[in-house]
Parts: C-alpha cells; sequence; structure tokens
C-alpha cells in the first residue's frame, strides 16, 4: 500500500498507513468515536481527527484493509 500524508491545520501530518486505514475502515463501519480514534491514532483532540476525516478521500475510508495489502 503506497502510504501518503494529510496536514491538518495545527501544522500536524498524518501519514495515511495500514495503521491508520484499518482505524478509519473501523470508525466508518461501525460506532467508535472521534475521541476513540484520536487515541488509536494519536492524535491531540478530537477536533483533529474530524478535520482528519473531512480531508481524507471517502474512498481510502470504505476500502477493506485487505484490499489494500494486495497491491
Amino acid at each position: 500500500m503506497e502510504t501518503f500524508k494529510v496536514k491538518l491545520s495545527s501544522g500536524r501530518e498524518v501519514e495515511i498507513n495500514e495503521e491508520a486505514v484499518t482505524v478509519l475502515n473501523e470508525y466508518v463501519r461501525t460506532q467508535i468515536t472521534l475521541e476513540e480514534m484520536t487515541r488509536r491514532l494519536g492524535l491531540t483532540s478530537w477536533e483533529e481527527a474530524y478535520e482528519l476525516i473531512k480531508q481524507v478521500p471517502a474512498w481510502v475510508m470504505w476500502t477493506p484493509i485487505s484490499i489494500y495489502k494486495r497491491t
């Protein structure tokens, strides 16, 4: 899987790698909270998590991690 980075307004860059995609997949498919996503991705606040969700393309969040692993 090719990784890419998302730059947040706080200046922090979040690498979208296999681990991050796994968390994003779980977020869109289940009811984990923004606070839980913040903790698992090492962000500082739920606002950063929300901003990340707004910036990551939807297809990245909805594509199963097993498909990413094949490429």
